[in-house]
């Protein structure tokens, strides 16, 4: 059990363990810290499979949940909840971005991916937050219409946005 006061719960079809090798296996500071298992037959299981998972995720707790298999989409991930992954090279961009996309995956629109389990994610270089930040609206118009072009990130066409 976590000791900070909130932790993120995503529920899996059955791969929550699956879900926490990948991440805990991409990301820095991650872990499976905890694995609980059913101590007995249950309806939509059996004795020894994976209830829940804990983990720790780029350093925040999170807790996979083998729930019930979904029945319609009540259950399923969607674009409402993402999680945003900060980076500073291309390289790391473009690693995350793989890793993530690969498998089943798939790519969206302005930095946005999925995984093969169907969770949204931001892969967001920090040279593109800080120029949407930037103090010269023109510098923030540019590296807007130039972000909108892509999907994954392009660390050196947003530089080339900052530099006009």
């Amino acid at each position: 059990m976590t000791r900070t006061g909130i932790a993120t719960c995503l529920w899996f079809d059955g791969g929550a363990k699956d879900a926490a090798d990948l991440y805990c296996g991409l990301f820095p500071d991650s872990a499976i810290t905890r694995i609980d298992t059913a101590p007995s037959d249950y309806p939509g299981g059996k004795a020894g499979d994976v209830l829940t998972v804990s983990f720790t995720l780029l350093g925040q707790p999170f807790m996979g949940l083998n729930g019930r298999p979904k029945l319609d989409n009540a259950n399923g991930f969607t674009d409402a909840v993402s999680f945003q992954v900060f980076t500073d090279t291309q390289e790391e961009t473009d690693r995350y971005w793989s890793a993530l996309t690969g498998d089943g995956g798939g790519e969206m629109a302005c930095s946005w991916c999925y995984d093969r389990f169907g969770v949204r994610w931001q892969i967001v270089p920090r040279v593109l937050m800080d120029a949407l930040g930037h103090d010269d609206p023109m510098v923030r118009a540019r590296v807007f219409g130039t972000m909108q072009q892509m999907i994954k990130i392009d660390h050196a066409a947003i530089d080339a946005a900052i530099a006009g």
